[in-house]
């Protein structure tokens, strides 16, 4: 049966309200205020059994203790957990395991006591047996671990003081101790149903195998014993109960990695000398089933055939078998340079050198420069044919990768050598594709000149690419060495029709594939196509049903189904014989919901269910069809539901209930049509207590297109420094979210044609104030509201986030956090110039606010802050400097150490408060503040913060 929804707002709200009636009043409903920010409630990770029998979610509050709740999909209490997180239901399904934090309070008294991290409170750890409910703790402990696969085994990290564990008896014993200067850490084996356990002293790392059949882990030598010699990794058969020492010595042990049905272990060792600067990493091989294997032998190291010269093997790359077991996968590296230790720091320079010819600037390669230090390069032995590496990657192309099996032939290899110093300009690069043969490491060049998505089959019969500079989509077949493009002639675009920056449109993506790489799924902007990868065949899945109703329709693929094996994620495989389940967006509406396709037939989507909300965190049951997501609107908080198919859902949780005495607000879709004639749209927001005979001042927040969150809801939460919505409306203002589109060259006109002709068209309402309108953007929205307020004397304030407001400067400088020169954001991307400060110079100071401030009349608040790795904080600077001078109304905002975005939520609570006092001030006739009024000085900095 078809959920019935409401047609209308008024409806809406009654729909979500009504379950929070018996906590309001008759009464007014009151404002929100800045001391309901700690309770505010969210879902945070939620779960669903294999089985669908059991789910658990966590209800957060922004600051305080969480609870985890355990119940069933007819809800059927099961247990709740204070404090509770990082749950998992176990193999065998008849536990769930879980992390106890420790109270938020004893948590802040300790870090106000500066307490260290051993003594700092420590989680607890949480087993529910879901047959009875019945709930064990444990304490002290650091982490756990449960098998993928069936199994009755859990593994957990304890730390303790007390003396050396028995690691020949079983000890079901508990420790409530009190944290020792040295807590040891103890790993516990334990059988879930009968509570017996194995444990292990001066363990820290520990894995379990895919099928919970066996566990190694590695034991750290006592403090003061200089050989080890019980340190090493160890092999623990959970069927016999017995541990094999299979490498001794102390030292470091990584990548651990079994097979998947566990006949095979691999692993890197380092076990030179703890003061050694250049580490030697070894490739080690166990087969646990031959017993006339004790310990691990090396397989690899730098001396084996294939290994090149001054190249060694890499602690730092990813070891996996491939799923028949016949391949070992391993990173190697370069023998790095070791720094002479012999030299004295203070008596040379310390320099960087930018040379023109290098690949990246010095700011990316500070950056980077450890992930370039741990740099691997692919590799691959074949364990049962002898002592043989073959390099699969190298310098020259650095990027290969494997199917999720990794059992076929090629692998797909990619590079951009040679082509990097355009990204300085570009801001990506284009790629040469290879088919690399995991058999003797030849490679065969695919393509040349790519710039777009990149992918390999999941049977690694076919490399698939998206090529940005045609729109096109491709697919190489590598048995035949031919390629085709698969949307040749095709009437629709299979790249982002919505681009409106300088640059080639991205793709929509690959949707999946189906079993043998038969077909390949992919998205346009509304429907799904399938087309044969060898270019023979194509259809349209969704029968064309998305763009003749402007609707988004997605293959929905559930987290249950995916995952991934050693850092490779699980490709997603399209059964086409069952119902496809497909989420869908109105681009007219902005409703979402479910319809139902089928992968075989030419037959529209049939809907199941639509309406004004959205959807997330879909979870589904891997045996079972019982389904998890949470739904939300703008005046529904994002709550927990379950349903069996979409049509019939049943609510597990209400948390916000105090939202019901507070004053919130209703959110609906306006239109209109700009000077130039160009359809519109954005979002107003009105108080619920919203009376047409008021007149109400106006704030406009805005980025780009925000249109399409018309049913989000928005937690009254300190901001990052954009506009807090929900807590504006609820305090009597409206607020307006205009979409913007954008004219190549002139984005600040652009922002003039929608932000202000929208303000007009409100501005005819009875009900608005006209001479009370505000503006608030952060970062480019800080940049438009800088621009907007040098062209227009309609706004009464305006408050402006990380505005960039010298194009000209800003374009040769860094972006900190990642170390890339701007000029790419400046030609291709937000910015939308199209052109370089030397080719177009007007279009960089036409678009530039700082050239035109003394224009400015509206009192302006600036946030700028002195760590800011995106926007540099001299732009704020500059703005505020140069407004100072012409005697203009300016307020700069100073977070120190943060960055773009505030962080710290004792600065978002700061910013929240800051905002209102200010937008009151100026749109409402309040009083200024203090920090309004006169500022507050250096030597009244952490005393006095002018509230």
């Amino acid at each position: 049966m078809k959920i019935q929804f409401p047609t209308r707002k008024q409806t809406i709200f009654f729909l979500c309200i009504v379950l929070l009636t018996p906590y309001a009043t008759h009464a007014q409903k009151k404002p929100l205020d800045h001391s309901v920010y700690d309770g505010w409630q969210s879902i945070g990770a939620s779960g669903i059994s294999p089985d669908g029998h059991f789910i658990y979610y966590t209800i957060t509050p922004q600051e305080g203790d969480a609870q985890l709740i355990i119940t069933t999909p007819d809800q059927q209490h099961v247990q709740k957990i204070d404090r509770g997180t990082q749950a998992s239901f176990s193999a065998d399904k008849r536990f769930l395991v879980a992390l106890i934090r420790p109270f938020f309070s004893e948590t802040r008294e300790a870090r106000i006591k500066k307490k260290k991290p051993d003594e700092m409170p420590k989680d607890s750890l949480a087993i529910v047996n879901l047959e009875t409910a019945a709930l064990a703790k444990v304490a002290r402990v650091t982490s756990y671990k449960v098998p993928e696969e069936t199994s009755e085994y859990i593994a957990y990290i304890s730390e303790s003081p007390s003396a050396a564990a028995d690691t020949t008896k079983t000890d079901t014993t508990r420790t409530d101790e009190p944290p020792h200067k040295k807590p040891v850490p103890i790993l516990h084996i334990q059988h879930l149903p009968s509570g017996e356990e194995m444990t292990f002293e001066r363990v820290d790392t520990y894995y379990f195998n895919k099928a919970g059949t066996a566990l190694v882990f590695v034991r750290n030598a006592a403090e003061k014993d200089s050989i080890g010699a019980d340190a090493g990794l160890y092999y623990y058969d959970l069927a016999t109960h017995e541990s094999h020492h299979i490498s001794r010595g102390k030292g470091v042990y990584k990548n651990i990695a079994f097979d998947e049905p566990a006949l095979q272990l691999a692993f890197t060792a380092d076990k030179s000398p703890e003061k050694s600067l250049r580490k030697a990493f070894k490739l080690y091989y166990y087969v646990p089933r031959q017993h006339t294997q004790d310990t691990a032998i090396v397989i690899a190291d730098a001396r084996t055939n294939g290994i090149p010269p001054n190249w060694y093997i890499s602690g730092e790359g990813n070891v996996r078998f491939s799923k028949n077991g016949e391949k070992l996968f391993f990173g190697i590296a370069p023998v790095p340079r070791i720094k002479d230790t012999t030299l004295v720091e203070f008596e040379h320079a310390n320099v960087d050198i930018w040379h023109w010819k290098d690949d990246y600037l010095q700011t990316q390669q500070l950056v980077n420069l450890r992930r370039e230090q741990n740099r691997s390069y692919l590799a691959v032995t074949y364990p049962q044919q002898g002592r043989r590496v073959i390099p699969l990657a190298d310098e020259q192309l650095p990027e290969v990768r494997l199917t999720y099996d990794a059992d076929n032939e090629f692998a797909l290899g990619t590079t951009d050598v040679g082509r990097r110093i355009e990204t300085q300009w570009v801001g990506g690069s284009f790629q040469d594709i290879y088919a690399v043969s995991t058999t003797d490491g030849s490679r065969k060049k695919v393509a040349e000149n790519i710039r777009g998505s990149i992918a390999l089959s999941p049977t690694g019969r076919y490399i698939t690419w998206f090529n940005r500079s045609d729109s096109s989509w491709y697919s190489h077949t590598l048995s035949s060495g031919s390629t085709v493009r698969l949307n040749s002639d095709l009437p629709v675009s299979f790249a982002d029709e919505d681009n409106d920056v300088p640059d080639e449109p991205n793709g929509y993506g690959i949707a999946g594939w189906s079993a043998d790489d038969e077909e390949v799924f992919i998205n346009d902007k509304y429907d799904i196509w399938g087309f044969s990868p060898d270019g023979t065949q194509r259809r349209i899945l969704t029968n064309g049903a998305g763009r003749s109703n402007q609707i988004t329709f997605r293959y929905t693929h559930f987290p249950e189904d995916a995952g991934s094996y050693h850092g490779q994620r699980k490709p997603i495989i399209i059964d086409l014989k069952k119902p496809l389940i497909l989420s869908a967006f109105n681009h007219t509406n902005k409703e979402s919901g479910w319809y139902t396709g089928n992968g075989r037939n030419r037959r529209d989507p049939r809907e199941i269910v639509m309406g004004p909300f959205r959807y997330h965190a879909v979870q589904k049951a891997t045996e079972a069809e019982n389904y998890l997501y949470t739904k939300e609107n703008y005046v529904c908080a994002p709550d927990l539901y379950t349903t069996p198919d979409f049509s019939h859902e049943t609510q597990l949780s209400h948390i916000n209930p105090q939202q019901a005495t507070y004053n919130w607000g209703t959110a609906e879709l306006i239109k209109w049509t700009t000077p130039r004639g160009y359809a519109a749209e954005g979002i107003l927001y009105k108080p619920e207590d919203f009376d047409p005979t008021k007149k109400y001042p106006v704030i406009a927040y805005f980025y780009e297109r925000l249109s399409d969150g018309l049913h989000t809801y928005i937690p009254p939460t300190p901001t990052p420094s954009r506009l807090n919505i929900s807590f504006f409306v609820s305090n009597g203002y409206l607020v307006f979210a205009p979409d913007i589109r954008y004219e190549i060259g002139y984005p600040g006109r652009s922002a003039e044609e929608y932000v202000n002709s929208g303000m007009e068209e409100l501005k005819k309402q009875p009900w608005v104030d006209g001479e009370k309108l505000g503006i608030q953007g952060q970062s480019w929205g800080g940049y438009q509201v800088a621009h907007l307020i040098t062209r227009t004397h309609m706004y009464a304030a305006a408050w402006a986030g990380a505005p960039v407001v010298n194009m000209t400067s800003a374009y040769g400088g860094i972006r900190w956090g990642s170390g890339m020169n701007r000029q790419f954001q400046y030609e291709r991307t937000q910015s939308r110039i199209g052109a370089t400060l030397w080719e177009n110079p007007d279009l960089y100071i036409e678009n530039s606010p700082l050239f035109h401030l003394s224009n400015v009349t509206t009192p302006v608040a600036i946030m700028s802050n002195d760590a800011d790795g995106a926007v540099p904080w001299y732009q704020g600077i500059e703005m505020f400097t140069a407004l100072r001078r012409l005697q203009k109304p300016v307020w700069l905002l100073n977070y120190n150490g943060e960055a773009h975005n505030l962080v710290q939520r004792q600065n978002r609570k700061d910013i929240q408060r800051r905002e209102l006092e200010f937008f009151d001030h100026f749109l409402k006739g309040q009083p200024a503040a203090p920090w309004i009024d006169k500022g507050v000085p250096a030597v009244l900095k952490g005393i006095d913060w002018g509230f």
